[in-house]
């Protein structure tokens, strides 16, 4: 018997939730923003009505100012989505113990034994529980429903807002099959590129194609995307108590000798900035800022942190950040007995919309996302000392030889 499988995907989730805050704003064009006073700032979520100018999640404020003058900026509040967040799956949880958020907005329900129990088909439960987030919440969802998780996935974003899609075995050939190959869950833009490449233009192109030909040419990924594509995924749904939310990653070591130095700085945060990442990465993370604490020889500490643009779970955007804070705080004449970094206000790497900037610097990030996750290959096969950045190479540190005195954490 095929599973009933629900996708609840809340509709511009930042951006609805700061309205319920202004509801004088909800008729005017909205877009919450990482940092609404600087030019260079970016778009983090926006409202139906500013969708309609054209304005995308991870342009910058100026070029979305250029579209619509009357825009109007909101800052953002993590601490309320959250709460929402926290609200709106406790309304999941008495339809189902199997409930696997996919993001701060996103979740998973697996209500095939709920049907007998509540004498409804998956379809109408997917109704009743858009009509209860909404009167209990003020907010709106739109639900997938399917036999399997990535077409359940797909369904919640077929039709928005504040709607139910069915893609059952009778229909989503007619239904997905005809979308550009990029619309197929977990497919990226150098995936897509990579296909088109192949001739292969729709997710039908993908289905239709040998699967042997798609694991030569991509691996393991390929015969996933195969898999995908045909609505083959039996991945299960994770019981909600499995779930690990963590507050913060961090990392922090006590040097060989005192750090003295801007170079010494920069050797030392880069090295954190890599370990940091990493962990961010194996538990399928971003962060959405930095904390950076560094005590002096007499054990004085002083703790600073910065709000990032953008989540991220890349080195090569935390140690920036990292770097910031410590030239900005610190004089590099003075020693430092130890340094910790901590990734804070974290967020689900598969993140909605408004969490996805891969539209601000596709290229960048793929090339520098590839690196990183061939590291953290390596590493995984033969250890996490096995290859180290260049720069780290012979540091008297003590770094990156394995047995510094080092702390890693997760709050949870």
């Amino acid at each position: 018997m095929d599973r009933s499988i629900l996708h609840c995907d809340m509709n511009s989730f930042f951006a609805s939730v700061e309205l319920l805050a202004h509801p004088e704003l909800r008729d005017r064009p909205v877009a919450v923003c990482g940092n609404p006073k600087e030019r260079r700032g970016i778009v983090l979520a926006k409202n139906e009505a500013a969708k309609k100018f054209g304005i995308k999640t991870a342009e910058t404020i100026w070029s979305a100012r250029q579209k619509c003058p009357g825009l109007v900026l909101l800052p953002p509040h993590h601490d309320r989505y959250e709460q929402y967040c926290a609200r709106i799956n406790g309304i999941y949880l008495q339809y189902t113990d199997m409930v696997e958020p996919f993001s701060i907005d996103e979740s998973w329900l697996d209500v095939t034994a709920s049907q007998d129990h509540f004498r409804k088909d998956a379809v109408r439960l997917a109704d009743e529980i858009r009509g209860r987030v909404k009167a209990e919440t003020g907010l709106t969802l739109s639900a997938g429903v399917s036999f399997n998780k990535v077409f359940a996935k797909m369904g919640s974003e077929y039709k928005k807002p504040d709607a139910t899609t069915l893609i059952d075995r009778s229909n989503y050939r007619d239904l997905l099959w005809p979308m550009p190959v990029k619309e197929l869950f977990f497919v990226g833009a150098a995936t897509a590129e990579k296909l088109r490449t192949m001739n292969l233009f729709t997710i039908g192109d993908l289905a239709r194609s040998d699967p042997a030909f798609l694991r030569a040419a991509l691996g393991k990924h390929g015969s996933q995307l195969y898999a995908y594509a045909n609505g083959l995924d039996d991945s299960p749904v994770a019981l909600y108590r499995e779930h690990r939310t963590y507050q913060s990653v961090g990392n922090g070591i006590t040097f060989k000798r005192n750090l003295v130095g801007r170079e010494d700085v920069r050797t030392a945060l880069k090295a954190l900035s890599d370990r940091v990442a990493g962990r961010l990465r194996s538990h399928g993370l971003r962060c959405n800022g930095v904390k950076l604490d560094i005590k002096d020889p007499e054990f004085r500490v002083i703790t600073r942190q910065l709000q990032l643009e953008r989540a991220t779970d890349l080195a090569g955007e935390i140690y920036p950040a990292a770097m910031d804070l410590a030239e900005r705080n610190w004089r590099f004449e003075d020693p430092i007995r130890l340094l910790t970094l901590t990734a804070i206000n974290l967020s689900e790497q598969n993140a909605e919309e408004q969490l996805s900037f891969d539209a601000l610097a596709p290229k960048h990030e793929e090339q520098e996302r590839a690196v990183e996750e061939t590291l953290d290959s390596i590493r995984e096969k033969f250890g996490r000392y096995a290859i180290v950045y260049g720069g780290l190479l012979g540091n008297d540190l003590g770094i990156s030889d394995g047995r510094r005195e080092e702390m890693e954490y997760e709050e949870q």
